[in-house]
């Protein structure tokens, strides 16, 4: 069946894993591809929830039809999410389905039509709405800005499947298994929290007001449109999705920096050994030249303490390390400790600006920034244990 993959006896996975995509957006490393999911329901009206990246026509199309053969229409074509990598084939699925009925909400339809020039064949749905396919009676949850302003959840009240759209979604292709308890969790764990840090994260506010609508429901199954379908142990997830939308985190540290020629590397490795020998085990280095900013960001939204370090660049900080806090900024961490420190040469820049950021995000610092010029001596490395000393103990108060 083109493997296709059932969720239900009457309920199928018709998506597509991508390994040939290098960056997710044109921005997220995609070392271990991703999936998108789409779904099938079958019944006296068989309906269709989103679509696929507009490349895989062939294989998607294969699949649905492998399961309803090639007379069979279409009934309704659900848009949970407007993004290209979930509505890229809607022209082509209303091509070969002319009658189909495309089921969204107001802001969906707008959408539709400047991607894609369709604005007939419409079912408008609003919050709490209802469609009926036979014994499967779906409804409809807006979600908006979670994380495009037209985002909903669709709830098949039958079986008790929650189809999330990009809620609860993860990076990584599905190397076989489907379902959670058919794949590596500590994996896919790890990239839903950088899917979630990357993408998500900065609608903090809308996730909680999604969670909230959804409190309640009994969830069997969760078929979002990236990575795994969750079935195994729902709480968990959800619980997740709960921490990370209100910026909770567990004890550990971030320590990234940014070097030209390795000096303000040494200061970081010194900090961390002081951390280690004060009883912190969840120490997490980055050079930000080195290691793309998803990962970095997804360590982030982990661990309580942050430590930056930046060389003087051009009376500035090191270009990696000024996207890095302006994302920050822009994305609006809360709950988090910082830790400063840098070099320069013969002007500064790195620490000042560090400053500038602390300001901006209003974490507490919990130690006198350090700056050492040229090469850190002296002093310079007492700074660097004493921020060590103050973090760990930060870190065991909070």
């Amino acid at each position: 069946m083109f493997n296709s993959v059932k969720v239900t006896e009457d309920i199928y996975w018709v998506g597509v894993n991508d390994r040939r995509t290098a960056l997710f957006e044109n921005l997220w490393p995609l070392e271990h591809g991703v999936a998108y999911n789409s779904y099938l329901l079958v019944d006296e009206k068989i309906a269709l929830i989103d679509t696929v990246e507009g490349g895989q026509v062939g294989e998607y199309v294969r699949k649905i039809q492998s399961i309803i053969g090639t007379h069979k229409k279409i009934d309704y074509l659900i848009i949970n999410h407007m993004e290209p990598d979930h509505s890229g084939l809607i022209q082509s699925v209303v091509e070969l389905y002319p009658d189909i009925k495309i089921v969204g909400n107001e802001k969906t339809f707008g959408m539709i039509a400047d991607f894609y020039g369709i604005t007939n064949n419409t079912h408008l749905v609003k919050d709490g709405d209802e469609i009926n396919l036979g014994k499967h009676q779906l409804k409809f949850y807006m979600t908006p800005m979670v994380h495009w302003p037209e985002t909903m959840m669709t709830y098949d009240q039958s079986s008790q499947i929650l189809f999330s759209g990009d809620a609860f979604g993860s990076f990584g292709a599905l190397d076989g298994g489907i379902f959670d308890d058919e794949v590596d969790l500590v994996f896919f764990e790890e990239e839903m929290r950088r899917y979630y840090a990357n993408i998500v994260g900065k609608y903090g506010a809308p996730v909680q007001a999604a969670l909230k609508k959804l409190h309640g429901l009994e969830i069997s199954t969760i078929c979002a449109t990236h990575g795994p379908i969750w079935r195994s142990d729902i709480q968990k997830v959800v619980s997740l999705y709960d921490q990370w939308s209100k910026c909770e985190a567990e004890e550990g540290v971030v320590i990234v920096y940014g070097t030209m020629y390795g000096n303000t590397g040494k200061m970081a490795e010194t900090i961390a050994r002081t951390l280690s020998e004060e009883g912190i085990k969840n120490i997490k280095i980055y050079d930000g030249s080195k290691t793309h900013m998803s990962y970095i960001l997804r360590d982030i939204w982990k661990y309580k303490g942050l430590i930056i370090g930046s060389c003087a660049y051009n009376n500035n900080l090191f270009p990696p390390i000024e996207s890095l806090t302006s994302k920050l900024v822009h994305m609006g961490v809360k709950n988090r400790i910082l830790g400063i420190f840098g070099t320069y040469s013969w002007s500064g820049g790195g620490v000042i600006n560090l400053k500038k950021f602390a300001e901006q995000i209003k974490w507490p610092l919990i130690a006198e920034p350090v700056e050492a010029k040229c090469a850190a001596c002296g002093n310079d490395i007492d700074g660097c244990v004493m921020i060590g000393k103050q973090m760990a103990k930060a870190l065991k108060e909070a």
